[in-house]
């Protein structure tokens, strides 16, 4: 890959990084606490609870994104972005700009994917 086109998905990851990091999802925890008056009614503790969860999921969700950015900019670093990490051929233009944080090839996800499936069937 040219530095023309690093420099464009470094600053891609850069910007999605910041985005995450920025958008207080990972720092906000005003939906873990439960308020003592929601703790006399089953409805209002049930919605609570269901929020937790979701707010749970959403974090989670974002961490793993982080996680995988910061490994999309280490290899960047030391020149191997871009290339699958199970395969070693190239991962599409049109797929890094979508999802400039991919670390397989179109073929090798798709077969990720078809065993998760299977798991879970």
């Amino acid at each position: 890959m040219d530095d023309k086109k690093l420099k464009h998905f470094r600053d891609k990851l850069l910007k999605a990084r910041n985005q995450i990091v920025n958008s207080g999802v990972l720092s906000n925890f005003d939906d873990l606490k439960i308020k003592s008056e929601d703790l006399a009614d089953e409805a209002d503790l049930a919605a609570n609870t269901i929020n937790q969860q979701i707010t749970f999921s959403i974090r989670e969700k974002e961490m793993n994104k982080l996680r995988r950015i910061d490994a999309a900019l280490a290899r960047v670093e030391d020149g191997s972005y871009g290339l699958c990490i199970e395969s070693g051929e190239e991962i599409e233009n049109k797929r890094l700009e979508t999802q400039p944080w991919a670390e397989f090839c179109i073929e090798v996800a798709e077969e990720h994917e078809r065993e998760m499936l299977k798991r879970k069937a």
